[in-house]
């Protein structure tokens, strides 16, 4: 399996090229930002990247919204220093399908490798017939054909992350969901992530879906997670 990684500290790239090629993976490696961004742009071959955020020339996150904005679908494993929540949550809107602070363990990145290329071939694989692509909850509808999102008719812009987890909660209404849930779920990560994460994307959802005040479809369930419904007349009135 053909793997890239760009990163530009050379300690780094030994252990994880050396380890990585013990466990069966060809590695390719880039040492900044601007090379990186070729070598995956020029080879479509490469089933996962590894990409650094603090890189020469261009930055990881630069280089993530490059290549989502080319379409490459090709799922992106970010390696940061910074572990705060609004670090990951940067380099997650910036297209990346997972992360992992430094230092870390080459026994957990192997394990995020092999998380990534199950949430690939389970995506890629057929879930829902033609007749079952629009999914819909009162007033908001979900095609997950076109991957659009509509409310009372009018289109919902949402980045790749926040469509993946309107449809996780789509496909399960009525349901409370908790944090860790949509974690495994829509970032197929199987760890103690930092669950803000998830409370972060919750409200760029509302934000988006309850514009111009509309009534509230995702509901917080106090110490549970989450659950969307529609709210009942009564609920409405308070």
């Amino acid at each position: 399996m053909k793997l890239l990684l760009v990163e530009d500290e050379p300690a780094v790239v030994s252990v994880i090229t050396r380890g990585l090629a013990e466990a069966g993976y060809e590695v390719s490696v880039a040492p900044d930002g601007a090379s990186g961004l070729r070598m995956a742009l020029d080879n479509p071959s490469f089933l996962l990247i590894i990409l650094d955020v603090m890189l020469p020339n261009m930055n990881g996150i630069e280089v993530c919204r490059a290549l989502r904005a080319a379409q490459v679908a090709t799922p992106i494993l970010m390696l940061t220093a910074l572990g705060t929540t609004e670090n990951i949550v940067m380099g997650l809107d910036s297209g990346a399908d997972d992360y992992l602070v430094k230092p870390f363990k080459l026994a957990e990145l192997e394990a995020r490798i092999r998380s990534l290329m199950r949430r690939k071939n389970n995506i890629a694989a057929p879930v829902i017939s033609p007749e079952q692509g629009l999914l819909q909850l009162g007033d908001l509808e979900l095609n997950t054909d076109t991957k659009a999102a509509s409310r009372q008719g009018k289109t919902i812009q949402l980045t790749a992350t926040e469509y993946r987890l309107l449809e996780y909660l789509m496909k399960n209404p009525r349901k409370v969901l908790s944090r860790m849930e949509l974690l495994e779920q829509v970032w197929g990560i199987d760890f103690n992530m930092n669950t803000k994460v998830v409370d972060v994307y919750i409200n760029y959802l509302r934000k988006k879906i309850n514009k111009n005040n509309l009534p509230e479809l995702i509901q917080t369930v106090t110490g549970l997670g989450y659950m969307l419904k529609e709210q009942t007349a009564d609920e409405n009135t308070h």
